[in-house]
């Protein structure tokens, strides 16, 4: 099994692997106490408006976005290993979440709130059998291509989907093209009222973002709408409130749901979790290389399990590591956990005292945040630096976009993993290839195995740039043929340059003990190069080492040469370092 290992070096004030909680707060600088708490209170003003547009996408009461920045997020601060990931309610797992719930039960309903749970705590359970087998390298396998289109279709799907509560129109159509042409074809029956106040939120967060970044806009915009809604009486006129916010601690319960509710809620959880492992890890990984920090994934894993099964016991969804949470409380000077438990507090005074206003907030404010949080998530930059550096891959970044804005947010998610495996076994199903030659100043020099150079006369090394497996040896195996048959001089050793090769499955074994009957039938020598203890302990069991004979693999290219030269006296020595 993989070990846990740090990820990041650090000095020795690294706390991470000593403690099985508080990683991200301990060593406490008491010179960073004061900044990390102003930053707490600048994730709270900026983020508990973002949560409570959440639950826009998901379909739960407003109050519920709220509960995700109270105990999951304590929970994490404990016993997570980042000092700098937030974890709170996230659009994307957001977006999974109510793809699949729309067709199972009514949104804000009881029986629909007790789903989210569900799926919150089968979130935590499947997180902490990652753990128990040290599977957060998993998250490795979601490539940053299919995740920039895999999150740009969610942004597409967030914001369009906030269209018909921003013009104030009942919500109507299947699907996203059936939501964005019902609203398309209802444009009359837009509400002036709720057009006014989408787009007063957006100005003012648009404008403050750009003159006073650090400025809590959305805070600025939920106070300014809920005033202005109180004052003038807007629910009076027409103007959809959120109504009655319930105030007070969540209560502790688990949800009411059988084993036929549970078992259709499975694929949905396991693609949330598959964002969860690359999302956070990806986060947790860029802000400790930044700071020159430790962090463990399988120790972040925990961290995320309880947090998930804090939330699925007190009413609420699936929490996530948030980047852009992550980047607001680092902007304002959060350098530890101490920054999240600040925010903790501010949530905690919010549900005690604050809860009464919130009643007053027109429905289209939220849906304006949220039609924001959408907009920034379709990565236009990441798509574009991908579309000029790897033409190939911007189109697979495309394509996982497409699934999520066309099919829907789930398919997207497994097709952008299907995607990612796909472009991992592209590269080892057809690797790069060469043969060595050298230069008169002295250098190894790779051509391309076409070319049919030797290294010296008679001598042709061969370098394949991937583990030999089944899936390759037949390129393998007709790209040696072709460099022995083709050949314009007769070919008396084939070297394998296996310095990429680091091992060889059952069936490539095959692949190379044929090739070597069939290479001394033409009385070429098959040896092999620059063999590290990985590939000698695969060449060892497959009975491979003694085939082909032990004193005809070696350790360096210098050594294969010298031994041919020995063989081969008439050869001309080659001029290498």
């Amino acid at each position: 099994m993989p070990t846990d290992p740090p990820r990041v070096p650090q000095g020795p004030a690294s706390s991470v692997g000593r403690r099985p909680f508080l990683q991200g707060i301990l060593p406490l600088d008491r010179s960073r106490i004061a900044p990390d708490l102003l930053a707490g209170a600048t994730l709270a003003a900026l983020g508990i408006p973002e949560v409570m547009g959440y639950t826009k996408i998901i379909g739960t009461p407003v109050v519920t976005g709220i509960y995700t920045m109270l105990l999951p997020m304590l929970v994490f601060a404990l016993f997570g290993s980042s000092r700098h990931l937030v974890v709170s309610a996230d659009s994307a797992t957001a977006a999974i979440v109510a793809a699949t719930l729309a067709g199972m039960a009514v949104p804000q309903s009881a029986h629909y709130v007790a789903l989210t749970s569900v799926i919150a705590l089968a979130a935590g359970a499947m997180l902490l059998v990652a753990r128990v087998f040290r599977l957060g390298f998993l998250a490795d396998f979601l490539s940053r291509t299919v995740l920039v289109g895999f999150l740009s279709g969610v942004g597409v799907q967030v914001a369009c989907g906030q269209l018909h509560g921003m013009l104030g129109i009942e919500k109507g159509g299947h699907g996203l093209f059936g939501t964005v042409g019902f609203v398309l074809t209802h444009l009359s029956r837009a509400q002036p009222l709720s057009v006014g106040v989408s787009l007063a939120v957006i100005v003012v967060i648009v404008v403050l973002e750009r003159v006073a970044p650090r400025f809590p806009g959305a805070l600025l915009a939920v106070a300014g709408s809920i005033v202005a809604s109180s004052a003038l009486g807007l629910g009076r006129q027409g103007l959809a409130l959120v109504g009655a916010v319930p105030g007070g601690l969540p209560r502790f319960f688990l949800p009411q749901a059988g084993l036929n509710d549970v078992l259709p809620l499975l694929p949905v959880t396991f693609s949330c979790v598959v964002v969860m492992l690359a999302q956070s890890a990806a986060t947790s990984r860029a802000y400790a290389i930044r700071n020159r920090e430790e962090f463990s994934e399988n120790v972040d894993l925990v961290g995320l399990s309880l947090a998930n099964a804090a939330a699925g016991c007190t009413g609420t969804f699936v929490v996530n590591g948030s980047p852009t949470k992550t980047a607001m409380v680092y902007g304002a000077g959060g350098r530890s956990q101490v920054s999240h438990l600040a925010t903790v507090l501010m949530a905690l005074l919010v549900l005690l005292f604050l809860t009464g206003p919130l009643g007053e907030l027109p429905d289209a404010a939220l849906s304006a945040i949220v039609f924001l949080v959408g907009a920034r998530l379709i990565d236009f930059r990441g798509l574009a630096e991908i579309r000029r550096k790897k033409l190939l891959e911007f189109s697979v970044a495309l394509i996982a976009a497409g699934t999520v804005v066309a099919v829907g947010v789930e398919q997207g998610i497994l097709l952008a993993m299907v995607l990612s495996l796909l472009q991992h076994v592209r590269r080892s199903y057809q690797p790069h290839t060469a043969v060595v030659t050298s230069d008169p100043h002295d250098q190894w020099r790779l051509e391309p195995a076409s070319s049919g150079r030797m290294l010296v006369p008679g001598l042709v090394m061969y370098w394949f740039g991937a583990e030999l497996f089944y899936a390759n040896a037949s390129r393998f195996d007709e790209e040696v043929r072709r460099l022995v048959t083709g050949s314009p001089a007769p070919v008396r050793w084939l070297a394998v340059d296996a310095s990429a090769i680091t091992a060889v499955d059952f069936s490539a074994g095959g692949t190379l003990s044929e090739l070597h009957g069939e290479l001394s039938v033409q009385d070429v020598t098959l040896a092999m190069t620059r063999v590290g203890p990985s590939l000698r302990s695969d060449l060892d069991r497959l009975g491979l080492t003694a085939l082909i004979g032990a004193d005809h693999l070696f350790e360096s290219r210098h050594a294969c040469v010298a031994a041919y030269l020995a063989t081969e006296p008439s050869s001309a020595a080659p001029r290498t370092r």
